[in-house]
């Protein structure tokens, strides 16, 4: 079925985005996936193509709309290529949205414009050792001592930990426990105490940086508080929802391509004397992946209707996310299967995508969380 949910323009930022990936990011994306990390270029050169801060304002250098379609094109994109190791939907989707609803003016001038550039790479760091998707159970905290917080604690797992010149942390500054008295901190690169760990060695993903980040003694200016002190908890919930659909529309496009190049490989590869296509087992198998990724597209979609008109309730997106993301872990398995041995080569696309995808159901909160969101909602 053809989509309808994209317009003219939309399309047009389609061939923006492809043509982008094609010149500065696929001829060096080998490179990038051996070092475990993207070139800084690659952000300077996607800021000059109008990549970074779609939604945030004109005046400070962003694209100045509002329409979530723009960057659900961008995930699409990223996902067929297998370009993960740019965390530019991190970067714009998850994080942004923080500093333009949140940010003073003054913090909007001092960051926004770097932020839509690519001179200055962002990273939020809420996951700790032991907590997992429990952020009631954070234990960084910081301190009030008047002008400044005074920042303890540790992180990992963090996307673009060792590129981020901008980390939003969340700490604890009350001593309560649970939900209570979390704030938002934007600690800066260069503050004194604030130091990275290893880059992660991860089993997909690799050109993604993804690291520890230490604080110890970090003195926090109190103008680096980001929104109310106390209320992050809540910040972050309002913020939740966008980001799980960033990664449904991510997923459920890989998903999609999988079965595109699976469907082409199979009409070429041959076994005991003809096509694999010509056997009734593939084509059941190809029939399958296609249904259900014909009807999940039909559910991201509508999600991403809703989102545009501010709908998109939390129980709709966590369904979104757990459904599109072990969709996606599924096709990714049964098509590496359907390559046989070529699909275990990582010369090969799906095992890229194998590797690559086996995140998606755990980041963003794991499936369990997305159901237990979903459950909620139902059953009080």
């Amino acid at each position: 079925m053809e989509r309808d949910i994209y317009a003219e323009e939309h399309e047009d930022y389609r061939a923006t985005v492809r043509s982008f990936l094609a010149k500065e990011v696929l001829p060096h994306y080998d490179r990038w996936e051996r070092a475990g990390i993207v070139d800084r270029s690659a952000w300077l050169a996607a800021g000059r193509q109008g990549l970074l801060g779609l939604a945030v304002p004109e005046e400070y250098g962003g694209g100045g709309t509002a329409d979530f379609r723009y960057a659900a094109v961008l995930a699409e994109e990223f996902a067929r290529a297998g370009a993960s190791g740019l965390a530019i939907g991190l970067h714009n989707d998850i994080i942004g949205p923080y500093l333009t609803s949140l940010a003073t003016d003054e913090q909007k001038r001092r960051w926004l414009p770097g932020f839509c550039s690519g001179e200055l790479i962002t990273a939020i760091a809420m996951t700790e050792p032991g907590t997992g998707s429990d952020l009631q159970g954070i234990r960084t905290h910081a301190v009030d001592q008047g002008d400044h917080y005074l920042l303890n604690g540790a992180k990992t797992f963090i996307s673009n930990g060792i590129l981020a010149d901008l980390v939003v942390v969340v700490a604890r500054t009350t001593p309560e426990g649970g939900a209570r008295g979390l704030s938002l901190l934007v600690v800066e690169r260069g503050m004194p105490g604030f130091e990275r760990g290893r880059n992660l060695d991860k089993i997909g993903q690799k050109a993604q940086d993804t690291a520890e980040l230490f604080f110890e003694d970090v003195r926090v200016p109190k103008a680096n508080l980001l929104g109310e002190e106390h209320q992050g908890f809540l910040h972050l919930m309002r913020n939740l929802a966008q980001e799980r659909l960033t990664i449904a529309a991510a997923a459920i496009a890989g998903a999609e391509y999988l079965v595109e190049i699976t469907t082409a490989y199979v009409k070429q590869r041959e076994a005991f004397g003809r096509p694999l296509a010509k056997l009734q087992h593939i084509r059941f198998e190809i029939a399958e992946m296609a249904t259900e990724c014909a009807v999940t597209r039909a559910f991201v979609d509508r999600c991403i209707t809703e989102h545009n008109r501010y709908a998109l309730t939390p129980a709709d997106a966590s369904m979104a996310k757990w459904w599109a993301t072990e969709l996606q872990k599924r096709t990714a398995d049964r098509c590496l299967q359907l390559h046989g041995g070529y699909g275990y080569m990582t010369e090969y696309p799906v095992a890229r995508a194998f590797t690559d995808g086996r995140i998606q159901t755990i980041y963003g909160g794991t499936t369990e969380i997305m159901k237990e969101i979903v459950g909620r909602s139902l059953l009080g």
